[in-house]
């Protein structure tokens, strides 16, 4: 699970973990935790998103089946830092099979972009050989967490 900073992935991840809402800290470096869902066990590595730590973001994909890639639905003038990052990411061969669920999240805030106009801003049309899903979410009332997970365990199972 990736994304620019302060978009939610650490609070996402324990939601998800633990059903609570955490104080978080900016992270550098990692967390990563299991996930059960529907008789599957995600294990979720949540990766800082600070700009000098994105580099070390390829570190993580070996053996990635899906990347969960959080937006800050709410932050307008870093979208298309997000979507230089995206493109950036998708363009690692590692990844080149991995499923694309993308979390548009902070959708509780008033002037979040909705999932269809954060799809046309991060160019998901244009991703012609990926598997991809938007998903609008919310994670500190969990909204749209779990729809999420249920599209990429429906599909894993699908390229078993």
């Amino acid at each position: 699970m990736v994304g620019l900073d302060a978009a939610g992935k650490t609070t996402i991840l324990y939601k998800l973990k633990l059903g609570e809402i955490v104080t978080t800290i900016p992270t550098i470096g990692f967390n990563v935790e299991t996930v059960e869902y529907k008789n599957i066990s995600f294990t979720v590595w949540d990766v800082g998103g600070q700009d000098k730590i994105r580099p070390l973001w390829r570190h993580y994909f070996q053996n990635t089946q899906g990347i969960i890639f959080v937006v800050d639905s709410n932050d307008r003038e870093r979208i298309s830092e997000a979507r230089e990052e995206l493109q950036r990411m998708l363009n690692e061969d590692e990844l080149r099979d991995a499923l694309l669920l993308v979390f548009a999240n902070k959708q509780d805030l008033p002037n979040a972009m909705n999932a269809a106009e954060i799809t046309d801003k991060l160019g998901l049309h244009s991703l012609r050989q990926r598997h991809w899903y938007i998903q609008a979410t919310c994670a500190t009332s969990g909204d749209g967490l779990y729809e999420g997970l249920e599209w990429l365990s429906t599909n894993l199972k699908r390229k078993v």
